[in-house]
């Protein structure tokens, strides 16, 4: 059970004994405790103590009993737990306490052990729920959608509406360009955010078990069941459920997963009762559902059921100008989380990035960023480290050894880009420059000359 020590507790109670009991008992337990023997000493005290818990009796004289300054208290928004306590307690009056927003309703006379464990629930789940509450900000912060692009500020846009209802989602676009990350979004910006969040990619699993997989089985229903088994729907409940690559579903699969979106109910593979559950389905494909409709291969009652809220998410290549704020957002990850030192790329580099054209889309991008990352010894990334990671563009004049006639012109062209890469790793310092490398300063000066490198500052 979580620690009561340094609690701040209120208690109000016209009867001084029990308050006096209880102020002595709370302080044994290292709670911080003030006292109040009316509703309005209460009001008071709410304001100037702000006790994190309040111990508060029903039946007081003067102008406010324990009901009304709960309302009050609950009107001006007062960040305290209220435990009402009454020694002519009826059931009515408990769940009428708890409707204006007690915590707990403890019968005279008190006992001691039931607010101290009262106590601790409350502790216990300000403490759980503050801890959700940052796992969630971490999460929501990972899960950003980066890009300022007019097609993704309108992504966010429609999140920020969708999220909060509970329609069914169709999100399309081909691979790698970030539907998962809509859908996150989309479930931990809604009222779901603390369920369960359940993905499944569709391609992935053969035909004759995707059906189990989604809603589970009872035992005996096929060879090898010597046991039921829950399905995502189940695991999903109280959550939502990503259907990726919804299109490479059976069409028994596909008839099962329109039922549940009509009746909210689905039958186990091998089963006959109806298992009700509360799931959010988010589905989405890379495929063009109107052709796989035509052709026969998905059921065009269920594109309409699912495309309640379509969403379009755009290729890398056509929001090229989000490529800058991408890589510095990878950056930022991948120091931050896998103790790299942050790397800065050349606006040569940065500019070879943009004008690739990326069919892998946004996961293409992020794998290359951490090739870089692990292949690139320096904190300065240039146009030959994004070379030697491994990019090739089409729209890149080619520079194949065939273009250079000599071993001299090899030579100097390494040399100069070795150079310019030492210096900007060096920040433009040619004594640190030429010590690191092993040239004399004047020589690596020559050098430099010779090259006509530029010195930045």
């Amino acid at each position: 059970m979580a620690e009561i020590k340094g609690t701040k507790v209120l208690v109000v109670d016209d009867e001084s004994p029990i308050r006096e009991v209880l102020a002595a008992s709370l302080e044994d337990e290292a709670c911080v405790v003030e006292l109040a023997q009316n509703g309005e000493e209460a009001i008071e005290k709410l304001k100037s103590f702000k006790p994190q818990i309040t111990l508060l009796d029903i039946w007081m004289p003067g102008s406010f009993d324990g009901i009304q300054v709960l309302q009050k208290a609950k009107e001006e928004n007062y960040d305290t737990e209220f435990v009402m306590m009454s020694g002519h307690g009826t059931i009515e009056t408990a769940v009428n306490a708890t409707k204006l927003g007690a915590w707990d309703f403890i019968e005279k006379p008190v006992s001691m052990e039931k607010v101290t464990i009262a106590i601790q629930n409350i502790i216990n789940f300000h403490e759980e729920r503050s801890e959700k509450n940052a796992l969630l900000s971490k999460l929501r912060k990972n899960i950003a959608i980066i890009g300022d692009h007019p097609e993704i500020v309108k992504i966010k846009q429609m999140i920020s509406r969708v999220a909060p209802s509970t329609s069914w989602v169709l999100i399309s676009g081909e691979n790698g360009t970030g539907k998962e990350l809509v859908a996150q979004n989309i479930h931990f910006l809604s009222g779901r955010a603390s369920g369960p969040f359940i993905d499944i990619n569709c391609a992935a699993i053969p035909e004759d078990l995707i059906e189990s997989e989604l809603f589970g089985y009872e035992k005996g229903a096929f060879t090898g069941a010597d046991k039921a088994k829950k399905g995502k729907f189940d695991y999903a409940d109280g959550g939502s459920l990503f259907l990726d690559e919804v299109a490479d579903m059976s069409l028994n699969a596909q008839a099962k997963v329109l039922r549940f979106l009509q009746e909210k109910t689905f039958s186990r593979v091998g089963g006959k009762d109806n298992v009700e559950v509360d799931v959010r389905v988010i589905a989405a494909t890379n495929k063009d559902l109107e052709t796989e409709i035509k052709e026969g291969r998905f059921r065009e009652d269920l594109f309409y059921r699912l495309n309640v809220i379509p969403f379009k998410v755009p290729s890398l290549k056509e929001r090229s100008s989000d490529i800058p704020s991408l890589i510095m957002h990878f950056s930022e990850q991948f120091s931050r989380e896998g103790g790299y030192k942050r790397k800065f790329f050349s606006d040569q580099a940065m500019e070879k990035l943009v004008q690739y054209e990326w069919p892998g889309n946004v996961r293409e991008l992020r794998n290359f960023i951490e090739r870089i990352y692990i292949l690139t010894p320096g904190d300065f990334v240039d146009v030959h480290d994004v070379r030697f990671a491994g990019l090739q563009s089409k729209s890149e004049p080619s520079e194949d050894l065939s273009e250079i006639s000599n071993f001299r012109e090899a030579r100097q062209k390494f040399e100069r880009e070795y150079l310019v890469k030492k210096i900007a790793e060096n920040n433009g310092n040619i004594s640190r420059t030429a010590e690191e490398i092993g040239l004399e300063r004047s020589y690596l000066h020559r050098k430099i000359k010779a090259y006509n490198i530029e010195l930045n500052g």
